[in-house]
C-alpha cells in the first residue's frame, strides 16, 4: 500500500535533529504505508530549513508560500517565483485567507492571496489553499484571479458541499485531515462521501488536528492512514482502493513531485 501525506509540517514537530527523531517519524509513517510527504511552507524565514529537509530525502517535497496569519512577514511575487525555481518545490502555498485568527482590516491578507495566485500562474505550479471563516472571499478571489488556470488543493477542508463544488469547478482537489474523524464533523463527513474519488487527497496537517483515536498526541504523518481508513469506511470501499486513488491524484496534481518506487 502507498499513501501520501499531502500536507504536513515536519519542521513544526520540534524534533531534535541529532537524536534521529525525524528518521523515527519517517520510519513510523513508512511502516503504515506512507511513502511520500509534502512538507508545506508557512514562513519564508523558515524556507531554508524546509528546503534542506526536502533535499535530504527523495520522498519529501516542499512548497513556498506565506501563511495568511503571518502578518509580521512580507513577500513579493518576484521572491516567490525565485524561490520556487528549486526542483523540490512542487507548489505555491500555503496561502489563502483566515479571518478566524486575524482581525481588523484584512485587505493585506486578500492582496497577499492574489499575489500567490499570480505567482502560481506564472510558474504553472498548483496552489495550496487555506481558508478559515473566509469561505466566500476565498472562492471569490480564486474566481477573480482565474486560479483554475493552475488548480491546486483546498487543504484541510472544513467547509460545506457548496464550497467543495465551487472549488472542484475550478480544478481544485479536496484534501481531508484528521478533522473528518471528529464526532462533530458531520458536514465534512458528508463532503467526504460526495467528493469524486479522483479529486480527493488525504493529509495530516501535522503536528495539528490529530485524528481519533489519537487526539491529545502530536499529529504525525503515520496517522494519515487513520484518516484514509475512516474515509474508506464512510464510502464503503477498501483502504487499498482509497490509498491507490488518492496517491495517483497527488502525483497527477503535483507534477513536480517524483514518485518513489516501493
Amino acid at each position: 500500500m502507498f499513501l501520501v501525506d499531502s500536507h504536513c509540517h515536519l519542521d513544526l514537530l520540534n524534533l531534535t535533529p541529532d537524536k534521529g527523531e525525524l528518521e523515527a517519524v519517517i520510519a513510523r509513517a513508512q511502516a503504515n504505508g506512507v511513502h511520500y510527504f509534502l512538507n508545506v511552507c508557512v514562513s519564508l524565514a523558515d524556507f531554508p530549513i524546509i528546503l534542506r529537509t526536502a533535499e535530504a530525502y527523495p520522498f519529501v517535497g516542499t512548497s513556498v508560500g506565506l501563511h495568511p496569519n503571518y502578518q509580521e512577514e512580507d513577500v513579493d511575487k518576484e521572491t516567490l517565483i525565485s524561490l520556487a525555481q528549486h526542483k523540490k518545490v512542487v507548489a505555491i502555498g500555503e496561502t489563502g485567507l483566515d479571518y478566524f485568527r486575524s482581525t481588523g482590516d484584512l485587505e493585506w491578507q486578500r492582496e497577499r492571496f492574489r499575489l500567490h495566485i499570480r505567482a502560481a500562474k506564472e510558474l504553472q505550479k498548483p496552489l495550496i489553499v487555506h481558508t478559515r471563516a473566509a469561505k466566500e472571499d476565498t472562492i471569490r478571489l480564486m474566481q477573480e484571479e482565474q486560479a483554475e488556470e493552475v488548480g491546486g488543493v483546498m487543504h484541510c477542508f472544513s467547509e460545506d458541499w457548496l464550497i467543495a463544488q465551487q472549488a472542484l469547478e475550478m480544478n481544485f482537489y479536496i484534501s481531508f485531515s484528521g478533522v473528518v474523524t471528529f464526532k462533530n464533523a458531520a458536514a465534512i463527513q458528508e463532503v467526504a462521501r460526495k467528493v469524486p474519488l479522483d479529486r480527493m487527497l488525504v493529509e495530516t496537517d501535522s503536528p495539528y488536528l490529530t485524528p481519533d483515536p489519537y487526539r491529545g498526541k502530536p499529529n504525525e504523518p503515520a496517522y494519515v492512514r487513520r484518516t484514509a481508513e475512516y474515509i474508506a469506511n464512510l464510502r464503503g470501499i477498501s483502504l487499498a482502493e482509497l490509498a491507490e486513488q488518492t496517491t495517483n491524484n497527488f502525483f497527477n496534481l503535483f507534477k513536480g513531485a517524483v514518485r518513489p518506487y516501493v
